[in-house]
């Protein structure tokens, strides 16, 4: 039994099935919904291949784009051209490859040279869109929101010990310190404001933070979300060995 209260766990023969699952996943949740579809994207090769799928022929032609906003959880704060950023991944993946149009991408700012101000710029972005400085429990800010799980347990960049666990009034914030380069970050109520949370989890070095994750251990900045909506957890068999034991 997972130790997450209602999570709704799949696990798949490897990442090339789990990223089709999850593709096809995602185009139903957005085919199901006729008004405006809002989702924030994850970085790392896990998602890649999801995106990828999504900017390929026949999902390319099903997916409505038009109505669809795309935001992302976390950014290093690096140029947009650099290989190290998520803006540049999902670009290049899907983006660039399918009827997207240009006002329905919302990367994060990260042309400036302060990443506190960046933070201060999405968050004032994010409640334009959203209509209110305020979150409104019956209405969710985003309508599916990717996550990783690092070793560590942290997701979007929300590391442990850092300030941003506890941060609870801003949504969009600056994390320094525990990464190469700065990091901006959407906070726990903004994530949490979310109808679908779905983790993507592949590989056998996430078999043991997976199985503390699984088993809600409150140390793992990951186990200490508690979304508003549905919980999916998307893991292949390398990474859910220990879960499923």
């Amino acid at each position: 039994m997972t130790g997450i209260p209602d999570a709704k766990w799949e696990v798949l023969d490897d990442p090339e099935a789990l990223a089709i699952r999850v593709a096809d996943w995602l185009l139903a949740r957005a085919a199901a919904t006729r008004d405006v579809f809002t989702v924030a994207l994850s970085g790392g090769s896990t998602p890649r291949r999801i995106y990828e799928l999504l900017g390929d022929p026949p999902r390319q032609q099903s997916f409505p784009w038009s109505r669809t906003h795309w935001f992302w959880g976390d950014e290093r704060f690096v140029s947009r051209s650099d290989a190290r950023s998520n803006y540049q991944m999902a670009w290049q993946a899907m983006l660039s490859r399918a009827p997207v149009p240009p006002r329905n991408i919302h990367p994060m700012p990260v042309e400036g040279e302060d990443p506190e101000a960046a933070a201060l710029a999405y968050e004032k972005e994010l409640k334009s869109f959203y209509g209110s400085d305020s979150i409104d429990p019956s209405r969710p800010i985003l309508d599916v929101t990717f996550l990783g799980l690092g070793d560590n347990g942290h997701t979007a960049s929300l590391f442990p010990g850092t300030a941003a666990l506890e941060e609870r009034q801003r949504w969009v914030v600056a994390v320094r310190g525990v990464a190469p380069e700065p990091r901006l970050t959407l906070t726990y109520p903004v994530i949490e404001s979310s109808r679908q949370v779905a983790f993507l989890v592949t590989g056998s070095e996430k078999r043991t933070v997976l199985a503390r994750f699984r088993r809600g251990d409150s140390d793992l900045p990951a186990a200490r979300l508690k979304p508003s909506g549905e919980l999916w957890i998307f893991a292949d068999l390398a990474a859910a060995a220990e879960s499923v034991r």
